[in-house]
């Protein structure tokens, strides 16, 4: 048996210094939680680029790395203390351009920078107001204008007019104060349901406008999968034509876009490389019915199958549709599904100030169910001013808009709507038809895919579409340039219809024209295509030229702080 000394001598043998212990055992623990972030790094993007290869494919993968590569190498060229300073020259000079266009200049130009010493009488405040109505703009009131003025006749005008008189001071923020304008508003939000075949129980709420329906649409789907699936890195898909709306809303909502490639000869959304793209963070699939570029409806009876069967919200962007979409096949035209009667449809934005014929700044956007709705609210139950609740963005609203919307709505009709639609797609069908057909116009331009509304894009195969464009507005023309692919196109509107035939005349002479410009470069020796001269042709041939567009955002942006130079 050992002795005590003999243990003691042995314990102390095997004794380590408490330090060591925790300095070990820190060390290991650092190392442990190292390895486990290494771990779940390593996890994060194995996953995200599974999937990337999962939605994509490999080729995919290939072309979209190598047009980031391309975009980073145009961006570090142009930082180029070289190249730098030319571009900013030239970006300046193209800014100066915008504002001698925009910003009234010369001799007689009045501008008022701060507020009159005494208030001004009736009389200059009407005189003035009459001066800044009669400037010089493209005259929409003979429809040379595509979309923006979709009626603009005076007898609805006066109607509006007289409903935001009476509801000038109105705010639907205080229901108690404005019966009227909560009843109005609710009216509204129900009859455009029921134009789109909603079922027991849906909901919507009425917005400032398509903007902002959509942004909605986008934050409450990002809200319920949060809420239900608790999706931190929200994704949706949408088609490559969808509207710019939808890319506002993922940047200020933070929510990942994956666009569809749409390709010719449909402009549809391709059903295929939606379904391949879905993931567990996918919030919202996305059609439009029709798309704004092209006019072309997405095959929105596929979207809401793929919804249903992936357990997905499906959002159909009927902005631009809105009042012809529900209208088409009574105004004896052909069509396709939809809206709420497509069972994965669970919700839809409709401009009531587009085709509704209702003052600017009226749009509603429509859900399926009531809880769905929920999604969009704002509610600060603990603010020490009150309980405080809104629908949406806005807290205060002009209820004088509401009225105007139902006035509207009510003057015009269900039957007056079927009549519109079939003026305004019919004309749509005229222009369709006499590119398509028309010896001055078939062998230079090209209808992009097959439209069933009130938009008609086109393309051309043998000349500069931008050329065209310019073209079109010197001669007093106010169409819409689209890129990727280069073409234009023309909303028809009710002052369309009477100018249609003026329109197709000027058409034609305009490819002519540039025909002839073309024969005339030949002769002299110069080559078909001549530098491009318009402002359409400058601005998106250098778009669609760089591979990265940062020139282009400066331009714009330029172009946005020109709109606030007084």
């Amino acid at each position: 048996m050992a002795s005590p000394r003999a243990a003691l001598n042995l314990r102390n043998g095997l004794s380590i210094p408490k330090a060591k212990l925790t300095s070990n055992f820190v060390a290991i623990s650092t190392d442990l939680l190292r390895n486990i972030l290494f771990l779940l790094f390593l996890l994060r993007w194995t996953r995200k680029s599974v999937l990337q290869l999962r939605g994509r494919g490999l080729f995919g993968t290939l072309i979209d790395a190598y047009t980031s590569l391309r975009r980073l190498s145009y961006a570090i060229f142009l930082r180029l203390p070289g190249v730098r300073s030319q571009v900013q020259n030239q970006v300046s000079e193209a800014i100066k351009k915008i504002e001698s266009k925009l910003v009234p200049q010369g001799p007689g130009t009045s501008r008022y920078l701060t507020l009159p010493k005494e208030g001004w009488t009736d009389q200059q405040v009407k005189a003035e107001l009459v001066k800044l109505g009669d400037m010089t703009h493209t005259r929409w009131e003979d429809g040379r204008v595509s979309g923006t003025v979709y009626h603009g006749e005076n007898t609805l005008i006066k109607l509006q007019t007289e409903a935001f008189q009476r509801f000038m001071v109105a705010n639907p923020i205080h229901p108690d104060v404005f019966p009227g304008v909560r009843k109005m508003e609710a009216e509204i939000v129900a009859m455009v349901l029921a134009l789109f075949n909603a079922p027991p129980g849906a909901a919507g709420v009425t917005t400032s406008g398509g903007t902002e329906s959509i942004l909605m649409a986008c934050m409450s789907a990002r809200q319920k999968a949060y809420t239900e699936r608790g999706v931190s890195e929200p994704e949706m898909i949408i088609p490559e034509t969808a509207h710019a709306a939808f890319h506002k809303a993922a940047s200020y909502f933070n929510i990942k876009v994956h666009q569809v490639a749409c390709p010719s000869p449909t402009y549809s959304v391709s059903i295929k490389a939606v379904s391949r793209l879905i993931n567990s963070n996918t919030i919202l699939l996305v059609g439009s019915a029709p798309n704004f570029p092209h006019g072309i409806i997405d095959d929105i009876a596929a979207l809401s199958r793929l919804a249903l069967r992936r357990r997905l919200p499906l959002h159909v962007d009927c902005c631009l549709g809105s009042f012809l979409m529900p209208f088409l096949s009574r105004a004896g035209f052909p069509t396709q599904p939809f809206d709420f009667t497509l069972k994965g449809v669970t919700s839809i934005s409709c401009d009531t100030h587009k085709y509704g014929f209702a003052p600017k700044g009226n749009s509603t956007l429509l859900y399926r169910t009531a809880a769905l709705r929920t999604y969009q609210y704002f509610i600060s139950p603990d603010w020490s001013g009150g309980v405080y609740g809104s629908i949406g963005i806005a807290g205060s609203r002009p209820g004088a808009l509401i009225a105007g919307c139902w006035a509207s709505l009510m003057s015009v009709g269900e039957n007056g709507y079927i009549n519109s639609c079939h003026s305004i797609v019919g004309t749509a069908k005229k222009i369709e038809t006499a590119i398509r057909e028309d010896p001055g116009l078939k062998d230079d331009l090209i209808v992009m895919g097959k439209p069933l509304v009130s938009v008609v894009a086109f393309a051309s195969s043998t000349m500069n579409i931008y050329d065209i464009a310019d073209s079109m507005s010197a001669k007093g023309w106010h169409l819409n340039a689209l890129q990727n692919p280069p073409g234009m196109h023309v909303a028809v509107t009710l002052p369309i219809v009477k100018a249609v035939d003026k329109l197709l005349e000027d058409l034609t002479a305009a490819v002519e024209d540039e025909k002839e410009r073309e024969r005339v470069r030949i002769v002299e020796g110069k080559g078909k295509k001549g530098k491009a001269q318009g402002d359409s042709a400058a601005l998106y041939g250098v778009a669609g030229s760089l591979p990265d567009k940062s020139v282009v955002v400066q331009l714009a942006g330029g172009f946005l702080d020109t709109l606030y130079k007084a």
